[in-house]
């Protein structure tokens, strides 16, 4: 009896404890739905002006099994009254980039005004209506990945689930169903455009949508990139520099560094036709190069690229990118950009080997991020509160993981190339179209190098020629030029007004 009297007492002690340890556990907040500004917004293009229904912040982004996981970032613009437009889902790259710089460049009802190719002006910068802005022809979407923009990670999730190749393939997949079903655009024509990485990633998201049934009716790349040897330099991997020629020498082209110069358009395809026939065979016999081999390919080395052959003997015929930056201009005290070689800065170091900053950057970031924020908060009425991450880059703890699936080799990963993914979506669906804008002065994603990697996937003739090809006298960010931008509007409308079937 005294035993049975114990253990109810001490079962008793138990659940009063546990029932107190309870109350004093903190509430659990409900996750958030998201916080969305919505406004009516207008853009004027061909004297048309087109209504817009504007929401940006953030919306609930769920997993597979409908677990909340981020509170994720966008900007749409939906013409009023427009019926099931074309809708395009629309991104930068970095990674870790937001997408202010489409957004504002070239895609929205806005446009910052640059100095182009000059060093922009301090404020006030010029915000002005988007005469080229897509919206005439589509519906659009600006997506900010998860530690971008408004984008932040919620209950069990972490920023480094996001923060890779797959997981960056997968959230943006995810977030593009969902838009797509919460606002009754599945049966829309869909398109995606991506600017630098952002073109790696929409070979992948293209390849995974496609495998959920969702199939892209067109993929825009702007200044492309797919297989990141081409970005590269390693030892003993002649492929980046033979890639990046071209590059250099339409630079030097520009700059006036080559004698009796044609036509750029008839100059880079000599220079193609020198780096396939020449320059490859040479940098493949290496040290098996005669003297009077190697003094040979080094003068035409300088004749093309505005470098002395002296310089391409001592770089022994290989010159990286930063190395060439520094270089080209160093007599004058300048060095060029890298995501626009058009730009020169000042050289404070006229004995560095590599460039110490990029010009172009430096000339057009001010503009576009005040300029952002500014119509961030007072044109689409975001909360002054909230704060806008241009670059994940600024977060504690920003690494990216560059294993990906579709490139794991028995068990470790290959040379990194989401053109393998591209080109499954592409045999699969041979009706989606791929359009690759590229920039004659861009060295950060070189032309030459998609052109190697495009001839190097395997696809059937028919499907090859699903994949059109741009070419803009302009960097990395053509649309600051302006006979690239009314360019890239021509050639994106195309593509859209050909593969809506509307």
């Amino acid at each position: 009896m005294k035993k049975t009297s114990l253990l109810i007492l001490f079962l008793s002690l138990g659940l009063a404890v546990a029932a107190q340890t309870e109350l004093l556990k903190p509430e659990s907040k409900p996750i958030s739905e998201g916080e969305i500004s919505a406004t009516q917004q207008s853009v004027k293009i061909n004297n048309v002006v087109i209504p817009l229904t504007a929401k940006c912040g953030t919306m609930q982004l769920r997993d597979e099994n409908n677990d909340p996981i981020a509170l994720f970032g966008f900007t749409s613009y939906i013409k009023n009254n427009g019926g099931n437009r074309p809708i395009i889902f629309s991104y930068n790259g970095g990674p870790g980039s937001s997408s202010y710089w489409l957004h504002m460049g070239v895609m929205g009802p806005k446009r910052i005004v640059v100095n182009d190719p000059q060093i922009t002006p301090d404020a006030p910068y010029k915000l002005v209506n988007n005469d080229y802005s897509i919206l005439d022809v589509a519906d659009l979407v600006m997506i900010d990945p998860v530690g971008t923009g408004l984008s932040v990670p919620v209950g069990k999730a972490k920023f480094e689930d996001f923060w890779g190749v797959d997981q960056d393939i997968r959230s943006i997949s995810l977030f593009i169903r969902q838009f797509l079903i919460e606002n009754d655009r599945m049966n829309s024509p869909k398109y995606l455009v991506g600017e630098s990485y952002g073109t790696f990633r929409n070979a992948g998201v293209m390849n995974r949508l496609l495998e959920q049934g969702i199939a892209m009716n067109g993929v825009v790349m702007v200044s492309a990139v797919f297989d990141l040897r081409t970005l590269l330099f390693p030892p003993n991997e002649d492929l980046s520099y033979l890639v990046h020629f071209p590059t250099y020498a339409a630079t030097a082209w520009y700059h006036n560094k080559i004698a009796n110069k044609p036509p750029l358009e008839q100059f880079v395809n000599e220079v193609r036709t020198f780096t396939e026939k020449e320059y490859m065979p040479a940098l493949y016999k290496g040290d098996r190069l005669t003297k009077d081999e190697r003094n040979s390919i080094a003068n035409k080395l300088a004749a093309y690229s505005g470098l002395t052959a002296d310089y391409w003997q001592r770089a022994d015929l290989r010159v990286q990118a930063g190395e060439f930056f520094a270089e080209l201009l160093r007599a004058e005290g300048s060095t060029v950009g890298r995501l626009d070689s058009r730009y020169k800065g000042i050289n404070p170091d006229l004995l560095a080997q590599f460039a110490n900053d990029d010009p172009q950057s430096t000339a057009i970031s001010p503009a576009f991020t005040a300029g952002f924020l500014h119509y961030l908060h007072n044109d689409l009425k975001v909360s002054k509160k909230l704060n806008y991450t241009t670059s994940a880059g600024s977060r504690a703890g920003f690494k990216w993981d560059w294993k990906h699936e579709g490139n794991m080799l028995w068990g470790s990963s290959a040379a990194i190339n989401t053109g393998i993914d591209m080109a499954n979506a592409m045999s699969k669906d041979p009706n989606v179209k791929v359009m690759i804008l590229n920039g004659y002065f861009d060295v950060a994603t070189v032309f030459y190098g998609v052109e190697h990697t495009i001839d190097h996937l395997g696809l059937r003739k028919e499907i090859k020629d699903n994949i059109i090809m741009k070419y803009y006298e302009a960097g990395h960010m053509m649309y600051i030029h302006q006979p690239s931008l009314e360019k890239f509007k021509k050639d994106v409308a195309e593509l859209i007004q050909a593969t809506s079937h509307q």
